[in-house]
């Protein structure tokens, strides 16, 4: 299929390549059929009677408000129970007025148009406040908020948002300067949240983290950020899980300019910038929300118990409602043309594929539980013209990603394959296996083949983001890694000055160690949330009634890695030499890896990535060890390129980086050479082939 050609769609998926890499998969042939017909029949219907994805995708040129050429202002909505609209706000003085009633068109959509004032200027101004009056069929009007908008804004002390009529004069208006930045080397993602990215106990800003955060991102090597939150939501401590105004970027934090800024600036650093979406549900709120936009319990969403999601206490999009459609993938193309965002992050894919939302339900790895009557077709099919759209229109630059727990198989290949068409999977099992080992386990039963069997159980052809810990396991109620690790003297001996500690000493030690085993063995990609690069103290909470309305814990204390008397230092030292270290060698690009050791008793991995790197672990909480044994697949001699043990990172110097390993000729472990190292205790080191080492 050329770029940008969404007509040029096969009636059949190309089931050849997705039976290769997967034969298992044959037995569903049928079922995979269908699903991709179902999507297919779509795609045609929308050519039919759009003129294509292309064009039905661009609703928010229409739809909405705007001030169009002439100065004049149109609006449509579509709002199929309402028996009436208008549209009122500073500009009226907040009255219900006739002659501001929208008229009633086809197909559940409604038309204003407001003519230029009698100078010839618009009369709705730029940052003017508007709400639409949803009347009723009982007679009575209730206020709205457009869901097109593209900004809301609360007045201080009132809960409840209202439009902000944002339409900057062209000469103030920001211009992007930099494009999409080419994405060189393997996917390194820093987990953001705007808000929190500040030391001080208030909401930061878009500005404050284009001048303090991405500075930071730069120098530990990152190449992409993961924003969350953007999408506006009323109840700032919704994590930006409770969304309000699919369209409007986040007030709180700032103006959409500010926010286009951030975006430049990172892109002219050659930095992605992905943003958080969530389709999967919305909030319940009905004055400042979708809910009940036009008065009655369906319009955006499913009527009854299908519209609603127990669990999360909110709203179920109804998938197939043919506006709905439109709204959703207008919203995604939205913040691509508007903001420059590099791709996007589907929150709750899991929930939206399975008509049980995942919930109650232990995936085993059957096929059968994942082509099932639980599967949504309807959810699916959206996700796959979601895909095939974004990847036929930025073909060049887009990323999408799942955060999918169950590991629905063909999520992460192609439309055309007959799969869900995201580049990449979160590996949510890897977070979970370290909180869980931490949380039951003492060192000495650290087991090694469970942890290298989560690390490397994915599906071939399917890639997949390896993260220690997300945004997840910072929430308050669990702890972070460095939490688990250190929380009994985190607040007494985390100085320099302070006196010896076993358990700084192991916390730091296996903070590191974790971090890399993750990151070399874990996926294709790799994830770090803001902050926990240097081990952030405590959780995170944001302010609620529940904590007194606190900041205390929603904010990410920078000044601790800055205090150059802490030893938070040492750990961001580290991630950044990790992180550049994989820049310099590319080995998430080398999906191929092989474990060659995994020893219970002595707590000993080794594999190798990128055909040329060696990776030693020992997670022996006492024994190191003299001359040992380790099986090398390509024949050199290797140097030490990054040791956990080294002083500049909080360790005890053990290794000596002069050292050069020379391998044999003799198999050992499955390797057709071999090589003698000394493994300290609590250590990890990698080894690169000296001329392969990179300057």
């Amino acid at each position: 299929m050329e770029q940008g050609d969404l007509s040029k769609l096969p009636p059949h998926p190309d089931l050849e390549k997705t039976f290769q890499l997967d034969g298992y998969l044959r037995m569903y042939e049928t079922e995979i059929k269908r699903r991709y017909g179902v999507f297919y029949e779509v795609v045609t219907k929308i050519e039919k009677l759009e003129g294509g994805l292309e064009q039905f995708s661009r609703a928010y040129e229409t739809f909405g408000v705007h001030r169009q050429m002439d100065n004049s202002i149109t609006v449509t909505e579509w709002a199929p129970g309402a028996a009436g609209i208008y549209l009122r706000g500073d500009f009226n003085d907040w009255h219900i007025e006739e002659k501001y009633a929208f008229q009633q068109g086809d197909f559940g959509r409604w038309h204003l148009k407001i003519p230029a004032d009698t100078d010839g200027s618009c009369l709705i101004k730029h940052e003017s406040k508007l709400k639409l009056g949803m009347k009723l069929h009982n007679g009575h009007v209730v206020d709205r908020i457009c869901p097109w908008a593209q900004l809301v804004r609360r007045p201080k002390n009132v809960p409840i948002f209202e439009q902000i009529f944002w339409d900057p004069p062209q000469v103030i208006k920001y211009k992007f300067i930099n494009h999409h930045p080419q994405l060189l080397g393997g996917l390194k993602i820093y987990e953001s949240h705007v808000g929190i990215a500040s030391w001080e106990g208030k909401v930061a800003t878009y500005k404050q983290f284009t001048q303090n955060v991405i500075p930071r991102i730069v120098d530990l090597g990152y190449n992409a950020i993961q924003l969350m939150a953007v999408m506006e939501h009323a109840y700032y401590a919704s994590f930006g899980y409770q969304v309000t105004s699919f369209f409007a970027a986040s007030g709180r934090y700032g103006n959409p300019d500010e926010l286009k800024e951030l975006i430049d600036v990172a892109h002219g650093q050659g930095i992605v910038v992905l943003l958080d979406v969530i389709h999967s549900h919305a909030s319940k709120n009905t004055v400042d929300g979708l809910n009940q936009f036009d008065g009655t319990n369906a319009c955006y969403f499913h009527d009854g118990g299908r519209g609603n999601h127990d669990l999360w206490d909110s709203r179920l999009f109804n998938y197939m409602e043919w506006e709905v459609l439109r709204f959703l993938l207008s919203n995604v193309r939205w913040w691509v043309e508007e903001y420059m965002f590099d791709g996007f992050r589907f929150d709750g894919v899991t929930s939206m594929l399975y008509h049980t939302h995942g919930m109650g339900h232990g995936f085993s790895g059957h096929y059968d539980e994942y082509f099932s009557l639980n599967t949504d077709t309807e959810s699916l099919t959206y996700l796959m013209l979601a895909n095939h759209m974004l990847h036929s229109l930025y073909a060049d630059f887009i990323i999408t990603v799942a955060e999918e727990v169950s590991g629905m198989p063909m999520l992460c290949r192609p439309v055309l394959e007959g799969g869900g068409g995201f580049d990449y999977r979160l590996a949510m099992a890897i977070p979970d296996l370290w909180i869980k080992i931490l949380k039951e386990s003492s060192d000495e039963n650290w087991n090694m083949a469970s942890i290298t069997h989560t690390l490397t159980n994915r599906r071939y052809g399917e890639k997949c983001i390896a993260y220690a810990e997300s945004h997840d396991q910072a929430l308050v109620g669990d702890k972070t890694i460095a939490f688990w690790l250190m929380d009994k003297e985190m607040y007494t001996h985390m100085s320099k000055l302070s006196g010896p500690s076993l358990i700084i000493d192991r916390g730091i030690a296996l903070h590191k160690m974790i971090r890399l085993i993750t990151l070399g063995l874990g996926g294709e990609a790799y994830l770090n949330f803001i902050g926990n690069e240097f081990g952030h103290p405590e959780w995170l909470d944001f302010p609620r009634y529940g904590n007194n309305e606190s900041f205390h814990y929603a904010r990410r204390q920078f000044n601790l890695v800055d205090d150059d008397m802490l030893k938070y230092r040492f750990l961001n030292n580290f991630d950044r030499a990790m992180i550049h270290l994989e820049s310099k060698y590319n080995w998430l690009s080398h999906s191929q890896n092989y474990v060659s050791l995994k020893h219970e008793s002595d707590k000993l991995v080794v594999f190798e990535r990128a055909d040329t790197l060696v990776f030693i672990f020992n997670f022996h909480p006492t024994k190191s060890y003299t001359d040992y044994k380790i099986g090398v697949q390509v024949a050199g001699v290797y140097k030490i390129v990054l040791d956990t043990d080294d002083e500049e990172f909080g360790g005890h110097k053990r290794l000596d980086h002069n050292v050069q390993f020379f391998t044999f000729p003799n198999p050992w472990c499955s390797r057709a050479n071999h090589t003698y190292v000394y493994i300290p205790s609590r250590c990890a080191f990698v080894l690169a082939k000296i001329d392969q080492i990179a300057t």
